[in-house]
């Protein structure tokens, strides 16, 4: 669940070298190994390939093509982390690839969106459309009232900046949900 109450982001700890951290994607969802484990090497060169990933996205002619491509690369960004971030990938106006920002973090259960910090990524992007995103760590990717609320509130805000939403996607470790499939947008 995503709200719009107060809250003041913290950056993530990184893992020492020999700690796990969850995977990214995991196994499906409902499997008792929902959460495999990784050290910090491997996670090291997963978020490696996932900057490569990155790199290719913004070259010409590398579209973000459909809310297939969108639910995989978001999975892999987000989709295992065990409290709930908020996010956005940026498009500019032929929906290539400008970057992925991690906006909010918060608790097991909600983040607390500010439109306003989303409006100014926006801008500071020079965005033309955004995929907006974020995770349930709880594994289901239904989205709550409070999403679909704070989907139509960030749609307008950045419709005042011609700054189009395309979709919402929600990732769970194995599944994603794009709002737009659903036609929830």
């Amino acid at each position: 669940m995503v709200t719009t109450n107060t809250y003041k982001p913290r950056p993530l700890p990184r893992p020492k070298a020999g700690e796990a951290t969850p995977i990214y994607g995991g196994l499906p969802s409902g499997s008792s190994a929902t959460r495999l484990q990784m050290t910090a090497r491997e996670r090291a060169a997963v978020d490696k390939a996932i900057a490569i990933l990155g790199r290719h996205l913004r070259q010409p002619g590398a579209l973000m093509d459909g809310a297939e491509a969108s639910k995989r690369y978001i999975q892999l960004l987000i989709g295992a982390e065990p409290v709930e971030h908020f996010g956005a990938l940026w498009l500019d106006s032929q929906h290539r690839a400008i970057g992925f920002e991690r906006l909010a973090q918060g608790t097991l259960t909600h983040t607390s969106v500010y439109p306003r910090e989303v409006v100014l990524s926006a801008l500071r992007h020079g965005a033309a459309a955004v995929v907006l995103a974020h995770n349930h760590p709880s594994g289901s990717t239904t989205p709550s009232r409070a999403d679909m609320e704070l989907t139509q509130a960030l749609k307008s805000a950045l419709a005042l900046v011609d700054v189009r939403v395309l979709d919402h996607i929600i990732v769970a470790p194995g599944a994603a949900l794009s709002m737009a499939e659903k036609g929830l947008i």
